[in-house]
């Protein structure tokens, strides 16, 4: 990210569930809340886009092209974490880099559920400044400005008030890829000291490819390069490390082809998509 702006990565991801919303043959799939969640320049876009206004130009088009993609694989990744935080239901859920993330707003199942969104300050500051004009679905909703390079992660949800004593489902969807190997060590350390029996990790992750060159060069100029891939064997051993069990690690292919033929044919090219669902190896009381 670069200093003072909120992620612009964030915004992409926002403006993908924004596109789809109500616009999908996944009925598994919604957000309601992602169009508020954008900044005004970015809704604008996405309502043209959704109008299916043609865009002006070449540069228009090839943008209209990448915001459909990547809104089908928003929506197989979406859905897919949405199931494993269901099928648990803790009673807090804590989101590592929330972005303009809407669960604490459009997920009913939460409403027992204390939620920490932990982001950086400045998308963070953005976000808080728009999410007034949505209704709170979520028991209670607690911001953690965090910098995972530089803050004190561990400190920052102790003051929060989370409770270690108390199963937690984490969310990890759209930070590791950003994040170098000893900047996830120590993020998976705070995790696994915070995790009480009956915790559940879900990490969206890279793994090594081609198509990641192209990925590479989109978001390094939105100042944002990646920094991490990994295979799923070296994502399983790493979830180990941290006293984590995969139960779950598929491709978002594999995950689209579940959803329909038409989203597995969108995402048949994001083979280098993963999403793992891991579960706490801490012996039940």
């Amino acid at each position: 990210m670069k200093p003072g702006r909120a992620s612009q990565t964030a915004v992409l991801v926002c403006m993908a569930r924004a596109a789809s919303h109500g616009a999908t043959p996944v009925a598994r799939f919604t957000d309601p809340t992602a169009l508020t969640l954008l900044p005004a320049d970015a809704r604008a876009r996405v309502e043209r886009f959704r109008a299916g206004v043609e865009p002006k130009g070449l540069r228009g088009r090839v943008a209209d092209t990448f915001l459909d993609r990547r809104a089908k694989m928003m929506v197989v990744r979406t859905v897919a974490i949405d199931d494993a935080v269901r099928a648990v239901l803790s009673p807090q859920l804590v989101i590592l880099g929330a972005g303009l993330d809407g669960r604490a707003w459009r997920m009913h199942e939460l409403r027992d559920a204390v939620v920490f969104e932990v982001d950086h300050p400045d998308s963070q500051r953005d976000k808080r400044a728009r999410v007034g004009a949505l209704t709170q679905a979520a028991r209670k909703v607690r911001f953690v400005p965090v910098d995972f390079e530089r803050d004190d992660l561990d400190g920052a949800l102790t003051a929060a008030g989370h409770d270690p004593a108390r199963p937690t489902t984490w969310i990890w969807e759209g930070v590791v890829m950003y994040l170098a190997l000893a900047d996830i060590e120590s993020t998976l350390a705070v995790i696994a000291r915070r995790s009480a029996a009956q915790s559940r990790l879900i990490v969206a992750y890279h793994s090594p490819a081609l198509m990641l060159r192209l990925v590479g060069v989109v978001v390094r100029r939105l100042g944002e390069p990646l920094r991490s891939a990994f295979t799923a064997d070296a994502m399983r051993a790493l979830l180990a490390k941290h006293g984590f069990g995969v139960v779950q690690d598929e491709d978002l292919p594999t995950l689209g082809a579940a959803l329909g033929s038409e989203i597995g044919r969108a995402t048949r090219v994001l083979k280098h998509l993963r999403i793992a669902t891991a579960d706490s190896l801490l012996p039940t009381p």
